[in-house]
Order: C-alpha cells, then sequence, then structure tokens
C-alpha cells in the first residue's frame, strides 16, 4: 500500500474533489478544481473547502513518516477570493518530532497567487502505517 491508497480512504476530501498530486518526506501537493459545490452565497469558493484541500496535503505531509498522525491544532488564514480555475496546496513539514510535526501549507491559484496560508500541528501515535517511510 502507498501513502496515497492510505489517504484515499479520507471520503470527504475525495468526495470534495481533492486530488493528492505529490508527496514526500514530510512533503506534499495536493489540488481542487473548484466548481458549483465549492462556491458559497457570494459566489466564491466556500473557507471549508479551501480548509479540507489543506488538510489533506497536511495529513500526506505529517504522516509521510508511516505513523499515524491525527491533527491537534489548525488554523487557516484567507487571503483572496477565487470562484473558478484549479487551487493548489503545498505542505511542507516545519517540525518533525516523535510525537509532534507541523507543517505550513500554501495555498495558490492557477497563477501562483496566495490564496490562503494553513498551519497545522499533528500528533504521532505509536501505529504504524501500511506503507514505507517516504
Amino acid at each position: 500500500m502507498s501513502i496515497q491508497e492510505f489517504l484515499s480512504g479520507d471520503r470527504f476530501a475525495i468526495e470534495a474533489g481533492v486530488e493528492l498530486l505529490e508527496t514526500g518526506c514530510g512533503y506534499a501537493k495536493a489540488r481542487m478544481q473548484i466548481t458549483p459545490r465549492h462556491l458559497n452565497g457570494g459566489g466564491v469558493c466556500q473557507g471549508g473547502a479551501l480548509f479540507t484541500l489543506a488538510d489533506l496535503a497536511f495529513a500526506a505531509a505529517s504522516n509521510s513518516h508511516a505513523r499515524l498522525t491525527f491533527s491537534i491544532e489548525s488554523e487557516i488564514r484567507f487571503f483572496r477570493s477565487e470562484s473558478e480555475g484549479y487551487l493548489y496546496a503545498e505542505a511542507r513539514e516545519i517540525y518533525d518530532h516523535k510525537r509532534l510535526s507541523t507543517c505550513e501549507v500554501r495555498i495558490t491559484n492557477e497563477k501562483g497567487e496566495l490564496v490562503a496560508n494553513f498551519t497545522g500541528t499533528g500528533y504521532r501515535k505509536d501505529k504504524p502505517l501500511p506503507f514505507a517511510p517516504l
């Protein structure tokens, strides 16, 4: 099993249209195409959809060490609105410890413009995952 196969169990992210594009040690990149189902009443991509995109990238980066890691804290800041096209989330682990992982995730549009910034901290359990560490 690969980390991509493992994270395909994240049914909410999959149903939201989030795709995992790249994974590496403490790194992941995901994307989501904005569709009408992602739009809020104001006609722009809903904040929860952006959070879901960032959260899957965070999950891939923090679980890349093949130890089950669950989010214990996360925050997001929104900088610009988008209503069409693809959004990309690039997660980089900035702190890697036996029990804690902290990642920064930049969400950008197709032009590379910053849409939102997400920071998440995860707690690593003793449970190994069914794939080799990246």
